[in-house]
């Protein structure tokens, strides 16, 4: 990678106008081409609130989903020839001012991937992270890492960034529209053998951030579980699934 990477921040939005002027003020502006606000189909103006900060906006007609709005983040980010590309929530739940940690392990060749961690140092129930999150999230990160091949301490953590390699490398367009996108892209990622880092950090759960709430929790784990059975099934060679093919996109 060269000296002075092209680094771009997506923000995946829906209904954060409250909040974002704060998400925003918080990133480090130093070393960041442009940001990117995916507006997921928002009814608050929030897409209006992102033009006043000077933030670059691309809009979905109606709520996709999570994934989807990375989708497009990530796709805007490529075309303009980003080689590092951040994604930060704009909801105010992950630190902003964290951002340059997530740059410098791509930017320094250390790793190709850089994904959170609120378990990492510890304090996930003491910073706020419900129980009912707590147990599920380390299950899931658990059987992850075994059916995976991973040692991550916190899969399912939206704060992340990625090299652009990864991004040309993994089938984004092809994975989840739903929040277990996050675990498709990390298991392709596993898949190809990139460099994976973890950023320790805690979140915030507060009242202006955007919760998970307990029935779209469960659906989610579901989800994840299916994704790991079709991933063992075609790694058995049971069934075969194309998406678990390396060389096809």
């Amino acid at each position: 990678m060269s000296n002075d990477p092209k680094v771009v921040i997506i923000m995946p939005a829906y209904n954060t106008a409250h909040v974002l002027a704060k998400t925003y003020a918080d990133i480090p502006k130093a070393g960041i081409s442009e940001l990117i606000l995916i507006d997921d189909g928002s009814s608050d103006g929030t897409a209006g609130a992102a033009r006043k900060l000077g933030i670059t906006v691309v809009s979905h007609g109606k709520n996709r989903g999570y994934g989807a709005a990375q989708k497009t983040g990530y796709r805007a980010a490529l075309e303009r020839g980003a080689d590092i590309v951040v994604m930060v929530h704009s909801d105010h739940q992950y630190d902003p001012t964290l951002t340059p940690k997530f740059i410098e392990p791509i930017a320094s060749g250390a790793a190709d991937l850089v994904t959170g961690s609120r378990i990492l140092e510890g304090g996930a129930l003491e910073g706020g992270m419900p129980l009912w999150k707590y147990v599920p999230n380390r299950f899931l990160t658990w059987l992850e890492n075994v059916s995976f091949g991973t040692k991550l301490t916190d899969y399912h953590n939206g704060f992340r960034s990625y090299s652009r390699k990864v991004l040309e490398a993994v089938p984004f367009e092809r994975f989840s529209d739903k929040f277990d996108f996050d675990t498709d892209i990390i298991l392709q990622a596993a898949m190809r053998r990139f460099r994976i880092a973890e950023v320790a950090h805690q979140t915030r759960y507060r009242d202006e951030n955007s919760q998970m709430p307990f029935g779209k929790a469960v659906r989610y784990g579901l989800k994840i579980l299916g994704t790991i059975a079709r991933f063992k099934l075609h790694q058995a060679g049971l069934v075969r699934y194309d998406l678990f093919e390396t060389g096809k996109k």
